[in-house]
């Protein structure tokens, strides 16, 4: 074989190495699902818990930095075909939403090779949090 066959066939190697890199690397975001509807519920993490992850290991002295558990939620939208999507999220403006308002959000799908998560998601993004409009359904 020639040099040239073989920058081809490392260069096809490469490329095709990349492109399972960004696969890999970038499967939420490539599979991202935009939900819009009604919130059902947002429930945060008991403040009990978080607070008792937040000291070090030996349990001695706390932290210098906040748990981010302290800020995870459980959301529940309900979509206008009626679909009630559900994810976790550490999105400190999820604190703020209500039950009946209706939400724009970004949910991010676990990967498939994540066995025990897969088909479901985490790190819903809210993106508009608005007043529903009367007798729209939503």
């Amino acid at each position: 074989m020639s040099f040239g066959k073989y920058f081809k066939f490392l260069l096809v190697l490469l490329i095709i190495g990349g492109a399972a890199w960004a696969f890999v690397g970038f499967y939420p975001y490539i599979f991202s699902r935009r939900v819009v509807g009604v919130i059902q519920n947002v429930e945060r993490v008991q403040l009990n818990v978080s607070l008792m992850q937040t000291t070090n290991e030996a349990g001695s002295k706390p932290r210098d930095t906040i748990d981010p558990s302290l800020y995870s939620f459980a959301v529940a939208i309900r979509e206008a075909s009626g679909e009630i999507v559900t994810a976790s999220a550490q999105d400190r403006q999820w604190a703020v939403a209500q039950p009946g308002q209706c939400a724009e959000a970004v949910y991010y799908p676990y990967p498939p090779w994540m066995l025990e998560k897969s088909n479901t998601y985490y790190n819903a993004r809210l993106e508009k949090l608005l007043v529903c409009p009367e007798g729209t359904g939503l």
